[in-house]
C-alpha cells in the first residue's frame, strides 16, 4: 500500500515502473532490439567524429582560438553523450529491472548532463559568434581565461542540472509527482529541463537573426559602392544557408523530443508519449552527430586536417598544404565575409 508524504529508498525500480504505468519488459523485444542496434550505431558515429573534430583542434595551431575552443568544447559534450547513450543502451531494455537506484540515476544523469552541456554550448557559441561579427573580426579576442570561465560555467550549469534529481529532484518520496518517460524523476524537472532547451533555442534564434540583419546591412552599403557585385548576393544567400542549416538542425533533432518531454512534465494523462520516447530522444542523441558536420566538417581548413589526421601515407603533403592555405570568402557553412570598414575591407566572422 503506497502512503502519501512517505519514501521509498528501498524499493526496486520495477516497484517506480508499475507506478508511472510504464512497461518494464523481462525479455528481449523486437522493438527494443531495434532501438538498441539504431542507439549503438549513433553512438559509435558520434564517438568517432567527435573524436577527430578534438583530435583536428588540437593538431592544428589555426584552430588555436576562442571559437574553436568552443567547437572543442562542443564536440567533448557530445563526446560525453556518446558515451552516456553508449551506457544507456547496455542497460536498457530487459537490464533496466536489474539496474539499482543509484544505477538507475546515474544513467540518467549522464544522459541529462551531457545533453545539457552541448545544448549550452551552442547558445555559446552563437554569443561569440555575435561579438565576432560585430566587431568585423575574423576570430574574437576574447581573452581565453574568459573563454576557460565560459566553458567551466557550461559544465558547472549542465553538471548541477544532471545531478538535482539524484540528490533532490526526484520523486522517491512523492509519487503521484512521478514522471511517466523517467519513472523516478519529478515531472517539474522534465517541464523545466524542456523548457530551458526552448530558452535557448529562442536565444541562439534572436543571436542569428541580429547577425544576419546586421551583416547583410553592411553588405548592402559595400554594393553600393562596387557596383552590386554578384558576389554580395552569394555572400547574403551562403549567410541565409548559413543561419537554417544551424538553426533547422536544432529544430529537427531537439523539438520533438522536448514536445514530449513538456507534455509529461505537465502531465498530460491523454499523451501517449511512451510510444515515441525512445525514438525521440535518439533523435536528440544524433544531434550529437549533426553538429559535428554543422559547426566543424564544412569548414575547409577542418576538413584538410580530418584528411591530414586520417591519411597517414598523405601526412607530409597535408602538411605542406596547410602551411600554405589561404582561408577563402567562403567555406560551406563557415561563411566569411567581407566587410568595408573606414573604406578598406576587413574579413568578418566565420558563423
Amino acid at each position: 500500500m503506497v502512503t502519501m508524504g512517505q519514501c521509498y529508498y528501498n524499493e526496486t525500480i520495477g516497484f517506480f515502473y508499475n507506478n508511472s504505468g510504464k512497461e518494464l519488459s523481462s525479455h528481449w523485444r523486437p522493438k527494443d532490439v531495434v532501438v538498441v542496434a539504431l542507439g549503438l550505431t549513433v553512438s559509435v558515429l558520434v564517438l568517432l567524429t567527435n573524436l577527430l573534430v578534438i583530435a583536428a583542434i588540437a593538431s592544428n595551431r589555426r584552430f588555436h582560438q576562442p571559437i574553436y575552443y568552443l567547437l572543442g568544447n562542443l564536440a567533448a559534450a557530445d563526446l560525453f553523450a556518446g558515451v552516456a547513450y553508449l551506457f544507456l543502451m547496455f542497460h536498457t531494455g530487459p537490464r533496466t529491472a536489474r539496474l539499482s537506484l543509484e544505477g538507475w540515476f546515474v544513467r540518467q544523469g549522464l544522459l541529462d548532463t551531457s545533453l545539457t552541456a552541448s545544448v549550452a554550448t551552442l547558445l555559446a557559441i552563437a554569443v561569440e559568434r555575435h561579438r565576432s561579427v560585430m566587431a568585423v573580426q575574423l576570430h574574437s579576442r576574447l581573452p581565453r581565461g574568459r573563454v576557460v570561465l565560459l566553458i567551466v560555467g557550461v559544465w558547472v550549469a549542465a553538471l548541477g542540472l544532471g545531478l538535482l534529481p539524484a540528490h533532490s529532484w526526484h520523486c522517491l518520496c512523492a509519487l503521484d509527482r512521478c514522471s511517466r518517460m523517467a519513472p523516478l524523476l519529478s515531472r517539474s524537472y522534465l517541464a523545466v529541463w524542456a523548457l530551458s532547451s526552448l530558452l535557448v533555442f529562442l536565444l541562439m534564434v534572436a543571436v542569428y537573426t541580429r547577425i544576419f540583419f546586421y551583416v547583410r546591412r553592411r553588405v548592402q552599403r559595400m554594393a553600393e559602392h562596387v557596383s552590386c557585385h554578384p558576389r554580395y548576393r552569394e555572400t547574403t544567400l551562403s549567410l541565409v544557408k548559413t543561419v537554417v542549416i544551424i538553426l533547422g538542425a536544432f529544430v529537427v533533432c531537439w523539438t520533438p523530443g522536448q514536445v514530449v518531454l513538456l507534455l509529461d512534465g505537465l502531465g498530460c494523462k491523454s499523451c501517449n508519449v511512451l510510444a515515441v520516447e525512445k525514438y525521440f530522444l535518439l533523435l536528440a542523441e544524433a544531434n550529437s552527430l549533426v553538429n559535428a558536420v554543422v559547426y566543424s566538417c564544412r569548414d575547409a581548413e577542418m576538413r584538410r586536417t580530418f584528411r591530414r589526421l586520417l591519411c597517414g601515407l598523405c601526412l607530409r603533403r597535408s602538411t605542406h598544404e596547410s602551411a600554405r592555405y589561404a582561408p577563402s570568402t567562403r567555406t560551406g557553412a563557415s561563411t566569411r565575409i567581407m566587410l568595408p570598414e573606414n573604406g578598406h575591407p576587413l574579413m568578418d566572422s566565420t558563423l
